[in-house]
């Protein structure tokens, strides 16, 4: 199991036990930038895990009733685009975003297709078991890790933010989320939810009882004095590392920027119902929020590991919960992130790692039906950074199954967030035996901008 980032380190990657911080510890380097033009500061992942349903979403089959489901299309603002029903809101703003309905692979396998999505590229193949696709530091790292790596921020400012919660279920956890074989001090920063949706509270960035900004101040003094009287040099060059990885996360504990972004409860009364009082609400209201602190990668779990993976009772689910909470949150982003200006620099992408099977099932006689895995043909949205609104890019065949435009693998999904942030996706990283590798693979899906 050496190698494996765990449930622990996850959380507490890169930690200094002297300063009692809970932050992962993330370095800056000098490197190289691309000269790829950078329209966005910021993207956000509004990530679908499980894999939502594109056929019960943006991409329905009314005139099969084997595939069509309990949903009924609606008009969208956008002549002759139809959404389901269930996304009200998201259709009355279909003129500022993009619908992809080509996307595609052939991986059916969560842990490795989350690994394809969150990073753009497929995961090194170690083997067929959910243990041998397990989180591992020879996985690619996800996209703010190369931010940090290749265009490090600066004034405290993680590469990536992940919340509210890690991929995790049972002992397995879900790949693409740290820097990979680019090592543990470019890990995104991990905020953690509070243990329900009713019940959000972000609390990641929070000091152990007892300990103030002042008194870390204190103590980081302290340490710095003790480390600056080392007369061992063979000790002084080991604590080098370590006291690197201290100060990054000193620097992001005291920074104003991302510590006033955290206190989501600063926004009005008005705004927070806006986006709705659930986790998925108050998950893109911090996005918002990040965005405003100029974070690079801010990637939003909508939900926990397999929240969209609706094998039974798929319909009972979207319609009670997924779909009216994702269209209330993800419409208040998109005008909020209009109001403010902010859209035009924002490349916002709701995603999941695949599709849902056209063929409605059941995995036993007595159970509501669900759809199964699908990554043949799915779909995603793109807003913002330049892309123009009101397109429909891609089509699939009668029954959602196939594609029948030339698809856009996750590999141009990632070519295309590296692009928007000024990355170049060709960009030669090394892995942990010192290797030369592309960044990425994948072609900008220039569709999108045009």
């Amino acid at each position: 199991m050496s190698g494996f980032l765990h449930r622990r380190e996850l959380l507490q990657a890169g930690c200094s036990g002297y300063l009692g911080l809970t932050l992962p510890g993330l370095m800056a380097r000098q490197a190289s930038a691309s000269s790829v033009s950078a329209p966005a500061r910021s993207v956000v992942l509004v990530f679908l895990t499980g894999g939502g349903s594109h056929i019960d979403t943006f991409d329905p089959k009314p005139d099969s009733s084997e595939i069509k489901g309990e949903f009924s299309p609606i008009g969208t603002r956008v002549t002759g685009v139809r959404f389901t029903e269930l996304l009200p809101k998201l259709a009355d703003r279909a003129d500022r975003f993009a619908i992809v309905r080509s996307m595609s692979h052939n991986d059916n396998r969560h842990l490795s297709g989350t690994h394809n999505t969150l990073t753009g590229e497929p995961q090194i193949f170690r083997g067929n078991s959910n243990e041998d696709k397990e989180l591992n530091r020879d996985d690619s790292p996800s996209y703010g890790s190369a931010v940090a790596h290749l265009s490090p921020p600066v004034d405290g400012i993680p590469g990536q933010v992940t919340l509210p919660n890690p991929l995790i279920e049972g002992n397995l956890t879900w790949p693409g989320q740290h820097a990979g074989f680019l090592g543990p001090k470019y890990d995104p920063l991990q905020v953690i939810g509070g243990s329900g949706e009713t019940s959000f509270q972000l609390h990641g960035m929070q000091l152990p009882d007892g300990l103030s900004v002042q008194r870390v101040a204190t103590r980081h003094k302290l340490l710095q004095a003790l480390n600056n009287s080392e007369k061992d040099p063979d000790r002084w060059a080991e604590h080098q590392s370590f006291n690197e990885h201290q100060k990054v996360a000193y620097t992001m504990l005291t920074s104003s920027r991302l510590v006033d972004a955290m206190r989501i409860e600063d926004e009005s009364q008005a705004t927070r119902d806006d986006y709705g009082d659930h986790g998925m609400g108050k998950t893109l209201l911090l996005a918002r929020r990040l965005v405003e602190a100029e974070v690079p990668v801010i990637q939003c779990n909508m939900g926990t590991v397999q929240t969209w993976d609706n094998h039974e009772g798929i319909f009972g689910k979207l319609k009670d919960r997924l779909l009216p909470q994702l269209d209330q949150s993800l419409s208040a982003l998109l005008d909020d992130l209009q109001r403010t200006g902010l859209l035009d620099e924002t490349l916002v992408i709701a995603v999941g790692e695949f599709g849902r099977t056209p063929r409605i099932s059941r995995l036993r006689p007595d159970a509501a039906v669900g759809r199964d895995h699908w990554a043949w043909a799915y779909s995603a949205l793109f807003a913002g950074a330049g892309v123009r609104g009101g397109q429909l890019i891609g089509a699939t065949d009668r029954h959602g199954k196939y594609t029948i435009t030339p698809p856009f693998h996750p590999n141009d999904l990632g070519a295309t967030v590296y692009h928007s942030l000024g990355i170049d996706p060709a960009s030669t990283v090394h892995d942990r035996q010192g290797r030369p590798l592309p960044l990425n693979r994948g072609t900008v899906m220039s569709e999108l901008f045009s």
